[in-house]
């Protein structure tokens, strides 16, 4: 028998081949995004201030990411033979230190080295960006946390010593968003937390709401603060009536520095070690640039700042099946008897889903024999950062046949195939969630694009009817309701661009609840569906290729959407001229 061999494969055994045309998808390089800013900074006319150290009355570039082509002028290229699409950038700058203040987008190019710049913001949004509409930038959250501490807090000493046993430096503080319900509002609900290990889970039951909105910090203040169920004007008049004996005090004991039960260190350690992944003759797949190709599959990928991880050009053995699939936000909505709870949607895309993409762990966040790629961004910062290691390839063993049958009648035979897949991989961390976002090929010509949410949940002071809105977590700690949404931008080219209508309604049976509407698919290629694996914080899309056998014409076909609730229920309609293959 001949050993197993650790030996990499050639990239003609593994049935594919790289192309360099994949980097027309390309993020940008770190001395590109260098080029840029140098370029804005004497191109502007105005002074741009270092974002992490700037005020919100200055002026500074926000980020900077690619400005992908079109996708006619990307097509033109890789499959007509056309020019290659000039290479572009975006850039996002705020204007605080002007008459108007404002938000400006500018493509900004041709790179590596640039020289000209065009204002895209009215024709991308109709009208000028309004400057109280930014996204908070880190400085902004430094001065909140100081005015907390050096302004609002010096005004209720007597209640924060006896109540908490504050001592400058034992509270830390959660903000809400959006950072109001009107036009032109800038309040952020600052909820308390013991400035410990998994702060998350120890809230002390004191909230702040701070107006911000002014660019001068010296104008801020406490607009309404929130303790044991009881509104106040600010912490003056909590000070009082404190002092005064009407403030009923819940006590809440000190939490241990790394957190007690909020802890991330094991209780105990495992008895044997884990299983681990094995590939015999080295992986069957290979990385170039920003391209992943196997014996069945290649696709180019890449991070945006704000959204994360998306795909392009994805081919199944040498066919496109899909120009794009991207993420495009992660949004939960809360609800709480507590205003920084209950007021919370975030919209994890407006705080950087790609910049947080952080360092993936051997051997717990993705295999040991992983390929790691390091991503790049540029964000609140003038020179360009590095995540290294967040992006991770690897195949594995489904623990599952494809396909396989066991004959006992007439003959006596059996037939099998292994099943594997191929994974890309990156973990975002938007504060107290981690996100897992994977992209799952096949060998079927399936493709699921899935993510799991761990880390930390989000929560509140438990107090009165807390329990109508979550679970006890903790002696003082309600585990808040919410929903988590995850939206996927997905450009199907089965069989080619010709489209075809499908027209479908979802309606969950417990309910009556009703939904319909009408999605894009190829004329002669496959649907998705959408599917909940398991629980509400996973859920997966899923394509087939048009190689897998066809319902006839004009089938209705049935979904079983199993979410958290089993009765949720879909049906897609085909028409005439359009084909659907099965799940």
């Amino acid at each position: 028998v001949k050993p197993a061999s650790c030996e990499p494969q050639s990239l003609s055994s593994q049935g594919g081949e790289h192309s360099d045309q994949s980097l027309v998808f390309a993020d940008l390089t770190p001395e590109e995004m260098g080029q840029v800013v140098r370029y804005l900074q004497r191109s502007l006319g105005v002074p741009l201030v270092d974002a992490y150290n700037a005020n919100s009355s200055d002026n500074c570039i926000y980020y900077i990411d690619v400005q992908l082509p079109t996708k006619a002028e990307v097509l033109g290229f890789l499959d007509r033979g056309g020019r290659q699409p000039p290479r572009q950038a975006l850039a996002v700058v705020y204007f605080g230190n002007q008459p108007d203040p404002n938000v400006t987008e500018y493509v900004v190019g041709p790179l590596p080295k640039p020289t000209t710049h065009q204002d895209i913001t009215v024709q991308k949004y109709g009208g000028k960006l309004p400057y109280h509409r930014r996204p908070v930038l880190g400085k902004e959250y430094e001065q909140i946390e100081i005015f907390l501490r050096k302004k609002a807090f010096s005004t209720a000493p007597t209640f924060l010593r006896q109540v908490f046993n504050y001592d400058g430096t034992n509270f830390v503080s959660l903000t809400s968003a959006p950072r109001g319900f009107q036009s032109g509002d800038r309040n952020t609900w600052c909820a308390l937390f013991h400035n410990v290990s998994g702060y998350f889970l120890h809230p002390v039951g004191l909230e702040v709401l701070v107006d911000h909105s002014s660019l001068d910090v010296s104008q801020w203040r406490v607009r309404k603060v929130f303790y044991s169920g009881q509104y106040y004007g600010d912490l003056v008049q909590l000070e009082s009536e404190f002092n005064q004996g009407h403030v009923k005090v819940d006590p809440v004991m000190r939490a241990p520095p790394d957190g007690g039960f909020s802890s991330m260190k094991p209780r105990a350690a495992p008895r044997a070690p884990f299983p681990l992944q094995y590939e015999p003759h080295g992986p069957r797949y290979s990385v170039r640039n920003n391209q992943v190709v196997s014996p069945a599959w290649s696709f180019a990928f890449g991070v945006n700042v704000n959204t994360g991880m998306r795909l392009f050009d994805i081919r199944f053995k040498g066919e496109r099946i899909v120009y794009e699939i991207s993420v495009q936000d992660a949004t939960s909505v809360y609800g709480s008897n507590c205003p920084g709870g209950m007021s919370t949607r975030y919209m994890d895309g407006s705080f950087g889903i790609g910049r947080f993409t952080y360092p993936l762990v051997r051997g717990v966040d993705c295999p040991y024999s992983a390929t790691y790629v390091d991503t790049h961004y540029l964000a609140q910062s003038p020179n360009p950062r590095i995540n290294k290691n967040s992006i991770c390839i690897f195949e594995q063993n489904t623990g599952s046949p494809l396909r396989r049958h066991y004959s006992n009648l007439q003959s006596l035979y059996y037939g099998g195939l292994t099943n594997s897949a191929l994974v890309l991989r990156s973990v975002a961390t938007l504060g107290n969630y981690d996100y897992v976002w994977d992209f799952i090929f096949y060998q079927n010509g399936a493709i699921e694009a899935k993510v799991q949410a761990t880390g930390y949940l989000s929560s509140s002071f438990l107090y009165g009817d807390g329990l109508d809105y979550g679970n006890r977590v903790g002696d003082h700690t309600l585990g808040t309701v919410h929903t988590h949404s995850i939206n996927y931008k997905v450009d199907l080219d089965v069989g080619g661009r010709s489209l075809g209508d499908v027209s479908f309604s979802l309606f969950c049976a417990s309910h009556l609840l009703r939904a319909t509407g009408t999605m894009r698919i190829p004329a002669r290629g496959s649907w998705s569906r959408e599917n909940g694996q398991g629980s509400s914080l996973e859920m997966c899309v899923f394509f087939l290729h048009p190689s897998v056998a066809r319902h006839r014409v004009g089938a209705r076909v049935l979904l079983v959407l199993t979410t958290a609730s089993p009765c949720d229920l879909g049906v897609v309609t085909v028409p005439q001229r359009a084909s659907v293959s099965p799940v």
